[in-house]
């Protein structure tokens, strides 16, 4: 029996969403697809950024871009959360983030 060996310098040189960070912004992206307010995404990777998109349509613009950037000099973590107006507004913490954008989906009714 053969092992691989394990190589210590492999180093991603990409920026990801870690695995809590996706699933909160999947839980997120999930109610606002139970609302009908997006029906597609798209998630991209550089090496100092990642973005995950939400779109209304499949082949329209982006409704939403949450966008997690890295500093390398500095190895400071931002979010920034871009809407359709071009409004762009920058978090420290994710949570801050998904709570701007969950107030963003409640819509209020006029009782009758």
């Amino acid at each position: 029996m053969s092992f691989l060996p394990f190589v210590e310098n492999f180093h991603n040189s990409k920026l990801i969403f870690s695995k809590n960070e996706l699933r909160k912004i999947l839980s997120c992206y999930s109610s606002g697809v139970s609302k009908g307010n997006w029906k597609d995404y798209a998630i991209f990777f550089d090496n100092h950024e990642t973005s995950f998109c939400m779109f209304k349509h499949s082949l329209a613009s982006p409704d939403c871009i949450l966008t997690k950037t890295d500093k390398s000099k500095k190895n400071i973590i931002t979010y920034n959360l871009q809407l359709q107006n071009n409004k762009k507004t920058r978090f420290t913490r994710i949570d801050d983030l998904l709570a701007l954008l969950k107030r963003r989906e409640f819509k209020i009714i006029p009782t009758q």
